[in-house]
């Protein structure tokens, strides 16, 4: 087998401030490395179950890490949380791992028993995890190690059988309390009650685990194999049906939600595992390039600039030239590469190459205007001698061969993101790139459901009951949101409350777009048929379908199969019905989303938060809330201003707004309200202002 490749994790608020603070991850390395092991990674998080999951997902999706190995925030403290950012994203949890870490931290000390480990897999990957002291690491890495247990585990990961370490034991026999073997080989054969035990404590998974919608540990199509078998595939079919059928009779509705809430890191967390970066393209440098990512590392193909050139407007010219006057070549009466002839200087604007012979450039500035070339009837039309008035040493004014870019320098990392300011298309221009690979962008096909929609450009009147209907809010927002972040919008307009039309417009969507969003239809209302359809028609499954939130309880997040789409699976988000909740969810789960298929570093996803100091109270709810507000920038940090009543139907308080307010929910013992000055986190969704 192959040297594993080990990552290390050490989780520790002091050591993400100050790095030579970490003892344990060097002792792991350096323990690891002595044992062959090869580590490819070495980082530090504060204690922060986000921070934690992102990095751990990351290396989980790159493919190349055998072994992840984290260290600290194991124990009973207030900050130690991770267990709690691991355990979740197990798709296989390996209980003999643990027992083995713990038996061999409780023969050193019996605190031990504090300790709270962790272990199990993710796609191909080993997560163990330990505590944060340098002794106890060593301990734990020793136990690990030992009888090769670790190798062996990853050795069954990577697909092998193990066939050597399964011989040697059935050689050795079944020992009883650590005494000799009392069973042997054949007498095992003789012995059917007796089976054989899984792997260094990892459970036995012959089949994918099925998970409910909303847990994050939920796996789609995108499956990954741990055995040797064809890969042949079927119709994918939703992992678990739990939307009511809306062709049954209303005694056997549901009236209550069957979905489970699920916390908004929950949430994320899942959208971001489940949803995976579009393909890559060549694409062609403009200014179309914006809000694409790099999906290769850009190296410059020749020396930027390519011989010596001008920073300045001026005349190349010998450093050994003194001041006096010369006669002006241009490029039109001199070839760059003959060497200037004597008695003469060259006309030469900034960037341009030095003729050859010339070494120095004199700046514009710097001399004086003697002579002029005139035209038949007299007209000055061009310098003819210029008096130099100061003798310029060598590569003054000249950048040299290279001095901007090497060949073969890194221009550009894969997972840039090239910005509208210009400076990524900038650099690619500047090496000479006509076309650099890119992930594809998303393409969003946009709904609206409900029969009480009117579509404000073309409304079509509703029967004459006494009431006139509701203008079809959210499309427009929506799209204008998608639009200005430059994503193609696929617009199937305004859905009416029946089966047929649902399923029509769904497939249309699948069939043309890399992502479908829709509001309304996702509470328990007769009409509300988006998860009966996903679940019932379409094959999808719903991934959770409520999330602990304020606005945003009804949120659901599905993904659809595809049989002859642009992609395997196709993600659909249907956000709530009110228009404050869908812009409201739309920057909290869609737009992380967009930035995953688009191929956005993971840990770029998100949009940015800042550290707001609020400047009214605002009182608490029981669920975390996103209270729309107004940010400003002043000398002494950033204030939010709320843009007033929050009601969930109340569009007009996104009006100017450009942060969110990420409100804590109220607690039994805390306080029913924060006060003017209070700081809290906020999520920026627009343009900061200034005071």
């Amino acid at each position: 087998m192959s040297a594993a490749r080990v990552a290390i994790l050490t989780v520790s608020d002091t050591a993400s401030l100050d790095p030579s603070a970490d003892s344990s991850g060097p002792v792991i390395q350096g323990l690891l490395t002595q044992n062959g092991y090869v580590c490819t990674h070495l980082q530090i998080v504060p204690d922060d179950e986000i921070r934690i999951r992102s990095v751990i997902l990351a290396w989980c999706d790159q493919g190349d890490i055998d072994w992840i190995v984290t260290t600290g925030g194991t124990g009973f403290g207030v900050r130690d949380r991770t267990p709690e950012a691991i355990k979740p994203l197990l798709e296989r949890e390996a209980a003999g791992i643990v027992h083995l870490l713990l038996s061999a931290s409780l023969q050193a000390t019996p605190l031990a028993a504090l300790s709270r480990p962790v272990a199990g897999t993710i796609k191909n990957t080993l997560i163990t995890t330990l505590p944060g002291s340098a002794k106890a690491v060593m301990e734990n890495i020793n136990a690990l190690l030992q009888a090769g247990v670790m190798n062996h585990a990853i050795e069954l990961i990577r697909g092998g059988k193990g066939q050597h370490v399964h011989a040697s034991l059935a050689a050795e026999g079944v020992r009883i309390g650590g005494g000799s073997p009392v069973i042997s080989e054949g007498s095992i054969a003789r012995a059917p009650s007796i089976g054989r035990a899984p792997s260094v404590g990892l459970a036995p998974s012959p089949d994918p685990p099925i998970a409910s919608p909303g847990s994050i540990n939920s796996r789609g199509a995108h499956h990954h194999h741990y055995h040797d078998h064809g890969h042949g595939h079927s119709t994918p079919k939703p992992r678990s049906v739990l939307s009511q059928d809306p062709t049954l009779p209303a005694h056997t509705r549901l009236r209550e939600s069957p979905y489970p809430l699920v916390t908004v890191s929950e949430a994320i967390l899942t959208i971001l595992r489940e949803i995976q970066p579009l393909p890559v393209y060549a694409e062609p440098v403009t200014p179309k390039l914006r809000g694409f990512v790099i999906a290769e590392d850009v190296y410059a193909p020749q020396d930027v600039p390519a011989t010596l050139s001008t920073n300045v407007d001026g005349y190349a010219l010998r450093s050994t030239d003194p001041p006096g006057i010369y006669k002006v070549l241009a490029s039109r009466t001199h070839n760059l590469s003959q060497p200037l002839p004597p008695g003469t200087i060259f006309r030469i604007n900034t960037g341009g190459p030095l003729p050859a012979g010339s070494d120095a450039v004199i700046m514009v500035e710097d001399t004086r205007l003697y002579s002029t070339q005139k035209s038949p009837t007299g007209d000055e039309v061009e310098e003819k001698e210029v008096e130099t008035l100061a003798q310029i040493p060598r590569g003054e004014n000249v950048r040299e061969p290279g001095s901007d870019v090497r060949q073969g320098e890194l221009v550009l990392e894969r997972g840039t993101v090239v910005n509208s300011a210009g400076g990524e298309v900038g650099t690619l221009a500047f090496v000479g790139r006509r076309t650099v690979r890119a992930f594809r962008k998303p393409v969003v096909a946009l709904l609206s459901t409900g029969n009480e929609l009117l579509d404000v450009q073309s409304p079509s009147p509703l029967p004459s009951d006494g009431w006139g209907g509701i203008w079809d809010t959210n499309r427009p927002s929506l799209q204008a949101a998608l639009e200005g972040l430059g994503y193609e919008v696929m617009d199937l307009g305004i859905v009416p409350d029946n089966l047929e039309a649902h399923i029509t417009a769904l497939r249309r969507g699948l069939d043309y777009a890399d992502l479908i969003l829709t509001t309304g239809g996702t509470s328990m209302g007769v009409g509300d048929l988006l998860k009966p359809v996903i679940e019932h028609h379409l094959g999808g499954t719903v991934h959770f379908g409520r999330v602990r939130v304020k606005p945003g309880k009804p949120t659901t997040f599905a993904t659809i199969p595809t049989s002859e789409g642009r992609t395997e699976r196709v993600p659909l988000f249907a956000l709530p019905g009110n228009p404050a909740s869908a812009l409201v969810t739309f920057h909290v789960f869609v737009i992380p989303a967009l930035r995953k298929l688009g191929g956005w570093p993971q840990d770029r996803c998100r949009l940015p938060s800042v550290r707001v100091q609020i400047q009214e109270s605002l009182r608490l709810d029981p669920r975390p809330e996103y209270h729309r507000a107004m940010i400003k920038a002043t000398p002494d940090g950033f204030r939010a201003y709320s843009t007033g009543g929050q009601r969930s139907s109340r569009v007009a308080s996104l009006k100017g707004a450009n942060g969110l307010i990420a409100l804590p929910p109220r607690t039994e013992k805390g306080p029913s309200k924060l006060e003017i000055g209070d700081y809290v986190e906020a999520i920026v969704i627009g343009e900061l202002e200034m005071m």
